[in-house]
């Protein structure tokens, strides 16, 4: 199709770079033009209809045209559309949210920090360990563990952590007192003939071997997401985050549960370290926490790690750091209303009630002579498909992606994986439908390649 100029599409590619994408492939193809959205469903500027299968990246808990949230944010425009919290200043909106999210917390957080996106706030996270530590006299105490396969963000310091390959190359990541233990995928990872307890136990036995060969003296932390979402869908086997929590506690270093993707439900429990027994001491939360209708982040601490920030701010005077948009009123308003809507209708019960039909049909159509396995848990999910004999990695998932898309379905490829996260307002009609979707899909593709 060729692209006109003065179209959205050609203005699109003219002037704006995008995230995530083959640039030179951008300028070539351009991209889909989304115009307007209800409840799980988008429209494309030519009136394609599109179930949203990812809810836009993994975040929009409460679908398109919520009206309660467009309201609240226009009434916080009108009331107060910005300030800060810098310099013993604050406002109701973001007083507001962190008192309930202390209140919703798994197990017992002290204060919250406000930021506008996850990204943004593991980066923060990881400077306050490194903060805490010297405030501790901890000065070699810095190192921090991520997983193969793990994702936090892009910038510096969480691109860091991150354990994909794709966030590192060219650009000079990660840093040098970021390191890597094995990814927690059985699927992926297991040797041949191993057992899943064999397969557990193995890689418990890397971070310990990495822990021992670092020193645990210098190791700050470990950032981990309950169920990897980006690197895609990796859910743990049984006993790997007790397992870990143990190793942990044994040296001294404290644990950051990122749940950027799977917080506020998404997992069938409001948290997902209540649906894996996780006792972080550092919680992040973001995606969810306001449906993506406005840029919101959260950082959540207990006692134990924030008394010695606070302390070290007394002996310096001041906590050096701040965004201008920290604890943003409209953000924080429509977070909250946000949070009271998932509470209200019961969409943490919603993912646990279809979570047996939703893995139900992706086992199903693992079945399908395309597929390999599948793999997921409440309404998060991932189809892995095989490989193609005659092509580059990737090129099976990039291919039912595309099928996906001319079929009305909108998911994610990762890998040799179709990922799914609809938004939590999902029925079990849509969700036959989501899948239903996929099935078309695939057959699209077993026939091309007939």
């Amino acid at each position: 199709m060729t692209i006109k100029p003065n179209s959205v599409e050609g203005r699109d590619i003219a002037y704006q770079m995008h995230p995530n994408v083959n640039l030179r492939k951008y300028e070539r193809d351009g991209g889909l033009v989304i115009e307007s959205g209800e409840g799980i469903y988008v429209t494309d500027n030519n009136g394609k209809r599109y179930i949203e299968g990812l809810a836009g990246l993994w975040s929009v808990a409460l679908g398109f045209g919520e009206k309660r949230l467009s309201d609240v944010a226009k009434a916080q425009m009108d009331k107060l559309p910005y300030y800060h919290t810098f310099s013993y200043k604050t406002h109701g909106p973001s007083v507001d949210l962190a008192e309930l999210l202390i209140k919703l917390a798994p197990v017992p957080m002290s204060k919250v920090h406000f930021t506008s996106s996850g990204s943004e706030a593991n980066d923060l996270a990881c400077k306050m360990v490194w903060y805490r530590s010297n405030a501790l006299g901890k000065k070699d105490k810095k190192k921090i563990i991520g997983r193969v396969k793990g994702y936090h963000g892009v910038t510096i310091a969480a691109g860091s952590i991150t354990g994909l390959p794709r966030n590192h190359e060219s650009f000079d990541l990660p840093l040098d007192r970021m390191i890597h233990t094995s990814c927690p995928s059985y699927d992926h990872f297991a040797k041949e003939g191993e057992s899943e307890a064999q397969f557990t136990a193995r890689i418990l036995q890397d971070l310990e071997d990495l822990i021992e060969r670092e020193g645990a003296d210098t190791i700050a932390a470990f950032w981990g997401e309950p169920v990897m979402g980006a690197g895609g869908v990796m859910v743990p086997p049984d006993g790997y985050w007790e397992g870990v929590q143990k190793i942990l506690k044994k040296h001294d270093i404290l644990l950051v549960a990122d749940e950027v993707i799977c917080g506020f439900g998404r997992t069938g429990t409001m948290f997902a370290c209540e649906r894996f027994n996780i006792e972080p001491d550092v919680l992040v939360l973001s995606k969810q926490i306001s449906s993506s209708y406005m840029p919101l982040s959260a950082i959540l601490m207990n006692d134990n790690f924030y008394q010695p920030i606070a302390d070290e701010s007394d002996r310096l005077g001041v906590f050096g750091h701040g965004y201008t948009a920290s604890g943003h009123p409209v953000a924080t308003a429509v977070g909250l209303e946000n949070v009271k809507i998932i509470m209200e209708r019961n969409l943490v019960a919603n993912a646990k009630a279809l979570e047996e039909q939703f893995l139900g049909r992706l086992k199903d159509l693992a079945a399908h002579p395309l597929a390999v396995s599948s793999r997921g848990v409440g309404l998060l999910g991932a189809l892995e498909l095989k490989p193609f004999d005659d092509g580059q990695p990737g090129d099976a998932a990039a291919a039912a992606q595309v099928a996906c898309e001319e079929e009305g379905l909108i998911v994610r490829n990762i890998g040799e994986a179709l990922c799914f996260c609809p938004p939590m307002i999902i029925t079990s009609e849509q969700v036959d439908d989501l899948f239903d979707c996929v099935a078309r899909a695939l057959e699209r593709v077993a026939a091309a390649r007939a």
